[in-house]
């Protein structure tokens, strides 16, 4: 399958930004090459995004995902998730930068696709709830689905 993109036109809406970012993931895994037709092309496409931003360890806002026994601690308080909750910030901190339809949400946390796509959006509002306003973690991109913010600061302790 062949599929041209003509990348000179401006910058790219999120839908476009989101099939780009995926036909690299693709030719990363090796399951596809990206040949770019003309050099102008090659100045359009988004570089590298910076990776999620590490918190300090004295940091008190930043997020600590304690992926062993299940738990979420900010500074030295503990954040109550339920299993779907917990299940959603993980997968989201697990793929940075990338956007998920409610759909796919769906299929990769909770294992299923045969429910109402909504049901996403009330785990993300009660997530958001409990993580506090003033942090801003998961984004909405409108049309399209939800992410990780790029200033999200968490890290995924594998070992606790």
């Amino acid at each position: 399958m062949t599929i041209t993109l003509d990348l000179s036109a401006g910058p790219l809406t999120p839908r476009l930004a989101r099939l780009v970012d995926l036909l690299g993931d693709l030719a990363e895994a090796g399951e596809g090459v990206v040949r770019l037709a003309e050099p102008a092309a090659a100045r359009t496409l988004p570089g590298p995004r910076p990776a999620p931003v590490a918190p300090d360890d004295d940091d008190p806002d930043a997020l600590r995902i304690l992926a062993g026994s299940r738990t979420v601690r900010r500074g030295g308080r503990e954040i109550a998730l339920t299993r779907i909750e917990f299940d959603l910030l993980v997968f989201l901190a697990e793929h940075p930068h990338r956007v998920f339809t409610r759909l796919q949400l769906l299929a990769a946390v909770w294992g299923y696709q045969h429910a109402v796509a909504r049901t996403v959006d009330v785990h993300v509002r009660r997530l958001r709830a409990k993580l506090g306003v003033d942090t801003p973690l998961v984004t909405t991109v409108h049309g399209v689905g939800y992410r990780l913010a790029d200033e999200a600061r968490l890290c995924i302790d594998r070992l606790r």
